[in-house]
């Protein structure tokens, strides 16, 4: 057997194989994705995002163990920010949710940001679509620490949970400006601190005074305790309760088909950029212009009017 059709059984070898040439940007990669795309689209896609030392990863590990009680395969994509001056990453997540180390049902799989932006990493989506392909029914998806405009997460996940922690000072005004509103959860993680029911109301006011979510959808507030393994079957509950409403009111669909359009624009962006630059430098103009620019005998905004674009599909010219 290929390692498609391993991958596609649910081999975890392959499945790592996969992911590790997908990441590397390899053209072995890419013809993986070609070939798993017809069988992805079948798992429900978990966001879970928050600020620093929420500790999202030790709740996601809780979170797994209780999905896994119910009988669900779960994949997650563990996202750490990349060192600005090493270029590396720690890729802690893996140590953090060793307890799954040994399930078969269970695969994890930590990136880095390598400078992305927005708290995910480039290849998010494809490690998604391979995780989909070999039989994950959820897949979680966690940011890096994120702040107030990081939100990226809502163009990927189906439901998209905010964990906040009480005793980090102004922990409301620290998300209001972005994060508060792509939430479709709220979670209060170490709920059994002091000053837990405190962030809990203060989420909720901050909840009633915005306008409603699609369709009306308000977004609940739960309290865990990941040390304590303390409310996460009501958590659970509240997800796919959300599930739900997306499939009544029809926004499952659209916000898969959305996610699509915006994953294609940016593949389309990428590649007519590379494109262009490759052509470019090719006939030495790229450098010339830069030369130009910087020298000030022409400026970048009349460089871009006068570059023309041509471009065909399937020999037709668009």
């Amino acid at each position: 057997m290929g390692l498609v059709d391993r991958l596609l059984e649910g081999d975890r070898r392959a499945a790592a194989r996969a992911i590790r040439l997908v990441e590397d940007e390899y053209p072995e990669g890419k013809e993986i994705l070609k070939r798993i795309y017809p069988y992805t689209g079948r798992a429900y896609i978990l966001g879970i995002t928050g600020p620093p030392g929420a500790g999202k990863s030790t709740m996601i590990s809780r979170l797994v163990s209780h999905l896994r009680k119910r009988g669900y395969k779960v994949g997650v994509v563990a996202i750490d920010p990349t060192s600005p001056f090493s270029g590396g990453a720690i890729l802690g997540d893996r140590i953090r949710m060793q307890d799954h180390s040994l399930d078969e049902g269970v695969f994890v799989k930590s990136l880095a940001t390598r400078g992305h932006l927005g708290g995910l990493s480039k290849c998010t989506d494809d490690v998604i679509q391979v995780m989909d392909a070999m039989g994950m029914d959820i897949i979680i998806v966690e940011t890096v620490g994120v702040g107030q405009d990081e939100v990226d997460i809502v163009k990927t996940a189906d439901t998209t949970i905010v964990v906040m922690v009480p005793g980090l000072g102004d922990d409301i005004q620290a998300i209001k400006a972005g994060i508060l509103e792509i939430a479709d959860i709220f979670v209060v993680n170490k709920g059994d601190k002091p000053e837990a029911d405190k962030t809990v109301r203060e989420l909720k006011v901050m909840i009633d005074m915005s306008e409603p979510k699609d369709e009306g959808w308000k977004p609940p507030v739960f309290k865990v305790s990941a040390m304590k393994d303390e409310g996460f079957s009501e958590l659970i509950n509240g997800i796919f309760e959300h599930r739900k409403f997306l499939e009544k009111t029809g926004r499952f669909e659209s916000y898969r088909r959305d996610r699509l359009e915006n994953l294609f624009v940016l593949m389309l962006k990428d590649k007519l950029i590379d494109d262009l630059l490759r052509r470019m430098e090719e006939k030495g103009l790229y450098k010339k212009l830069i030369s130009e620019m910087f020298e000030k005998r022409i400026d970048p905004y009349t460089v871009l009017e006068k570059i023309q674009c041509e471009c065909t599909y399937d020999g037709e010219k668009i």
